[in-house]
């Protein structure tokens, strides 16, 4: 269980990240960059990402996304993706392979699975008659080395959503959707509801860190700059980065800082409050507080290590909405 778990983290949380090498278009027939043609609201558009340039004829009405760690950001502002590459079947998932904060959502609207297990079905994505096409240019469910033969079906582009807050991520599918509006409002909403949220909190001895803890292979440590460091934060937590000798400029900037199961306990040294991400399912406070290497741990030995749920590792506006209330729950004041 430990190998597979690490492996499925390092493809998600430590992507290399890929250079645009896109080429302009002709002055003749160049559509509008995408901030001004969102200004304006106006098509064509032309997205630079990952792996190039893309024109946008119109406004797309026929998505299919090969990235289910897109999927529900597409899903969050209301895009019309008719079908959504679907992962392994885990305890991170539905019995489809669709990610549980967003599954319900995807069979509401008619989501069909574009292909199982991330292996890409260019045949079936051809057939499903797409629009406009996104995935992830690296990462576990990449489809980097299938552009060229998506290209050919419909405008493909390429994403790296593993340096990206959820709202950084949605707001650029907003601009590569027509939907800017509607990121708007979502943002808006969650951000005003977590506040209230956050008063309903009475805060655990401070400060914290969240991590995803995987036994012998030891814990990867969110740093305060990732996504679920800045949900910690907005909910009035203060986190608590690794010791200093222990950081790794979070894998790229933003994301995890890796501690050995060696090296655990004095990266640890300084939260009093650990909360652990349930990646494999379990009771990942049972596997946490049982490592007699963290027996000393200060949040260890306080009993103050709590679930961070299993939706928490890749944040999208459904899983954050589900972590909070999952944090409200556990610390009602």
């Amino acid at each position: 269980m430990a190998g597979r778990l690490s492996a499925l983290i390092a493809a998600a949380a430590c992507a290399l990240l890929l250079a645009a090498c896109g080429s302009p278009a002709s002055e003749s027939s160049k559509p509008e960059s995408s901030a001004a043609a969102a200004e304006s609201g106006s098509w064509p558009r032309s997205e630079k990402h990952e792996l190039g340039t893309t024109e946008i004829a119109k406004k797309p009405m026929r998505i299919v996304s090969t990235s289910p760690s897109i999927t529900g950001s597409l899903l969050a502002i209301d895009a019309p993706v008719i079908a959504s590459a679907a992962t392994t079947v885990s305890p991170l998932t539905d019995d489809r392979g669709f990610f549980t904060q967003w599954a319900d959502v995807a069979e509401e609207r008619g989501v069909e699975i574009a292909y199982k297990n991330l292996k890409i079905d260019i045949d079936r994505i051809d057939a499903l008659e797409p629009d406009l096409i996104i995935g992830s240019a690296n990462g576990g469910d990449a489809t980097a080395d299938a552009y060229a033969q998506l290209s050919e079906i419909a405008p493909t582009v390429m994403l790296d959503y593993s340096s990206s807050t959820w709202q950084d991520l949605t707001t650029r599918l907003a601009g590569i959707t027509g939907l800017e509006q509607q990121a708007k409002d979502r943002i808006a909403e969650y951000d005003t509801w977590v506040a209230g949220q956050a008063k309903k909190i009475a805060l655990p001895k401070q400060p914290a860190t969240a991590l995803v803890y995987m036994g012998a292979d030891g814990s990867w440590a969110f740093t305060p700059e990732s996504p679920q460091g800045q949900l910690l934060t907005a909910l009035g937590f203060t986190y608590q980065p690794v010791a200093k000798q222990f950081r790794s400029d979070g894998q790229g900037g933003r994301g995890v800082d890796v501690l050995t199961s060696e090296n655990s306990a004095a990266g640890l040294a300084e939260a009093q409050t650990v909360l652990t991400v349930a990646m494999g399912g379990g009771d990942p406070v049972a596997d946490f507080t049982g490592d007699p290497l963290l027996a000393n741990q200060p949040a260890v030995a306080g009993k103050r290590v709590y679930s961070l749920g299993t939706e928490a590792f890749r944040l999208d506006y459904y899983s954050a909405k589900r972590t909070v209330e999952l944090l409200v729950k556990t610390f009602a004041g």
